[in-house]
């Protein structure tokens, strides 16, 4: 499932990383020689059946979904997250995943 809205890599680094307070090109370089013009696919989910036969829609937005990532993967690895996704998922009703 998904929303049918494409974002590159660069767009989640430009919300994860302001997330943690931290500016993306300090800690990222990109090299150049690693992209593949001719070899350009725009990937995106078609969830175009589940909305027509289930009615589903999806919940949760691009820059909120990256926070809630942010929190669950930094509380898997034993850190204090910043709470947001946490909160994002009790405000929409939905479920908190724990991992353990």
């Amino acid at each position: 499932m998904g929303t049918g809205e494409p974002h590159s890599v660069r767009e989640f680094m430009e919300a994860a990383f302001p997330y943690m307070n931290l500016d993306w090109q300090d800690y990222v370089e990109i090299d150049y020689a690693y992209f593949r013009p001719t070899e350009f696919v725009a990937l995106k989910a078609d969830s175009s059946k589940a909305k027509r036969e289930l009615g589903w829609a999806p919940k949760v937005s691009f820059k909120d979904l990256v926070k809630i990532m942010l929190d669950a993967d930094l509380e898997a690895a034993g850190l204090s997250s910043p709470g947001e996704g946490r909160k994002i998922i009790s405000d929409k009703g939905l479920a908190w995943n724990e991992h353990r």
